[in-house]
């Protein structure tokens, strides 16, 4: 059984689990006006230093930390978000180790709370 379509608050009828044009092109322009003050990926500290530890810390913590889930980690998550704080950054007992979906899924949405 399929549920119903949904009403936008633009107007447009929208099959259910689909997102309109609209709130796709208001995600877009949301993302791109936070990507014009947000620092560069190596100026908030992801560098080559980043890449070996990161590699380091997923081979010897290869599975992924979020309740539930046993899939192969691929991201090393800042449990504290670290804000440009480089002693949070690269304290090792602020690391997990998270899948790619939960990283972007749970985690994403906790940070959004914050």
């Amino acid at each position: 059984m399929s549920r119903p379509p949904h009403l936008c608050i633009c107007g447009a009828v929208v099959a259910h689990g689909a997102r309109c044009v609209c709130q796709i092109a208001s995600t877009r322009a949301r993302n791109k006006r936070h990507d014009a003050n947000r620092l560069s990926a190596r100026e908030r500290g992801y560098t080559r230093q980043w890449e070996t530890a990161r590699k380091e810390w997923l081979h010897f913590n290869p599975i992924c930390t979020h309740p539930g889930c046993a899939n192969t980690a691929t991201v090393v998550d800042h449990v504290t978000p670290h804000k440009g704080d480089m002693k949070l950054f690269w304290d090792k007992t602020n690391w997990q180790s998270l899948c790619a979906a939960c990283h972007n899924r749970h985690k994403q949405r906790l940070e959004r709370q914050l």
